[in-house]
């Protein structure tokens, strides 16, 4: 974890469970001790632990500053140090200057092959890992952390058809939307003991036919043996548009959609490539609130420093946001993570000042700018998100969508769960306002080119 990343005590309603290593740690052989341990939920002392035989260590980019200082020190009592994850596939070169082997893409086919190489001795370089098949998926050991988050966590799907322009999961799992079998998900899910469930697939129901379908069955499934407690999960727009799936859905326990809107114009869809969520007859607010009408709260995300984003972006995207009834909202600055089409532009545009990598990654959390952006300095670009905030996420603007929940809801779980999400977005920004006035921000590294201004002081 960076140093712009502090561990503060709403860590563990706001983060979930390192489900990879979880999961690795089912493939690991008894005769391994495992021990997970994660800094969402506190710094460690790692000369403090007892010496390990192995390390295994991922992390998203914003995290690899934290997770290479932590391979060193391991490093530097002669323990072998394996990371593995999407930031260690996107910068190969980069992870394989600071730890003993890389797992690239999905692992746990080849982990068993690591760990035995360890035992003799033969470790390599680089594993090449995925697309896993996903029915020899395990299940993840969920015992290793027990009580110690809000929400129990699952996958159940893997890889994205869509491409966005800003988005490595299609780069990282493939381009094939994969299901496990319904048989091994209901398995799992007996195995959680959290209250609480969150999908953490990047898109539960996904986008075809055959895709909803499997939702609907798995519903009906979690429905059949009980598992209904309450989950929250991610999905596009068009999980709006089925009737039957939203009512399965419901009945299963689903309280809560994260929804990736990303921009409220055309023009700012078009320049992410995210051209799924431009239909003809598409109506936002219409689809949120069929959602919304069978109790269900949904959140909307939305990107500021897109392209054919002007000044003004961000109260007019929080003017979209009351306009579609969402029960809440965030917005994140165009950051262009390793792996991505988005770092590809704008590396070779030579818009990325934040680029003195390892160091800078720690800034890669999407509330800082790291680039260039072509209509904003990176203080404009700041003013805009807080105008977004300043308007969507004042107090009086919480209040009414709450009650708005008890409306439609009238299920005290679900509404403390939006007054939570709500309160833990407006101190998010708050702590990311006060970093700010800390000066933690990356450096002014980049010349303006092609009539972009470099970030501000």
């Amino acid at each position: 974890m960076s140093k712009i990343q502090r561990w503060n005590r709403l860590n563990k309603f706001r983060v979930w469970k390192p489900l990879g290593l979880l999961i690795l740690a089912r493939l690991t052989p008894p005769s391994w001790e495992v021990e997970v341990i994660d800094e969402n939920l506190g710094l460690i002392e790692a000369q403090a632990l007892s010496r390990p035989d192995l390390v295994g260590i991922t992390a998203f980019s914003c995290q690899a500053t934290r997770a290479y200082e932590l391979a060193a020190l391991f490093r530097a009592r002669g323990v072998p140090v394996v990371m593995g994850g999407i930031h260690a596939t996107m910068r190969l070169g980069e992870a394989l200057g600071h730890v003993d082997a890389v797992v690239t893409r999905e692992a746990e086919l080849v982990w068993p092959r690591v760990l035995a190489d360890v035992q003799a001795g033969t470790l390599q370089r680089v594993y090449a890992g995925g697309p896993v098949p996903m029915a020899e998926i395990p299940p993840a050991r969920h015992d290793l952390l027990a009580r110690r988050y809000l929400f129990g966590s699952i996958q159940v799907t893997r890889g994205c058809p869509l491409n966005c322009l800003f988005c490595s999961v299609t780069a990282f799992n493939g381009g094939q939307f994969r299901h496990r079998p319904i048989a091994n998900v209901i398995a799992e899910l007996h195995q959680i003991r959290e209250k609480r469930i969150l999908f953490v697939d990047d898109n539960l129901v996904g986008t075809r036919r055959d895709h909803i379908a499997y939702a609907k069955d798995l519903f009906r499934a979690m429905i059949r043996e009980g598992l209904t407690r309450p989950w929250i999960c991610q999905a596009t727009i068009n999980f709006g548009d089925d009737d039957e799936l939203l009512d399965l859905a419901a009945r299963a326990g689903c309280q809560g959609v994260f929804i990736g809107f990303e921009s409220p114009t055309v023009e700012g869809l078009i320049a992410l490539r995210k051209k799924f969520n431009i239909r003809k007859e598409g109506d936002w607010r219409a689809a949120v609130r069929r959602i919304q009408a069978h109790g269900i709260t949904v959140m909307g995300s939305f990107i500021l420093g897109i392209d054919t984003d002007r000044p003004g972006i961000g109260a007019s995207t929080a003017r979209a946001a009351e306009d579609y009834r969402l029960d809440m909202a965030n917005v994140q600055i165009l950051t262009p993570l390793p792996g991505t089409a988005l770092f590809e532009k704008l590396e070779r545009e030579g818009r990325i000042i934040a680029n003195s990598y390892p160091a800078d990654w720690q800034y890669y959390t999407f509330s800082h700018p790291v680039s260039q952006y072509l209509h904003f300095t990176g203080s404009e670009l700041v003013r805009e998100v807080n105008q977004f905030h300043d308007r969507f996420d004042s107090y009086p603007k919480i209040l009414v969508r709450v009650l708005r929940t008890v409306l439609h809801t009238r299920t005290p779980t679900k509404v403390l769960l939006g007054l939570i999400t709500n309160l833990t977005c407006r101190y998010n920004h708050l702590l990311d306002r006060k970093v700010d006035a800390l000066r933690c921000a990356p450096p002014e590294t980049a010349s303006p080119k092609h009539g972009l201004r470099p970030q501000e002081d």
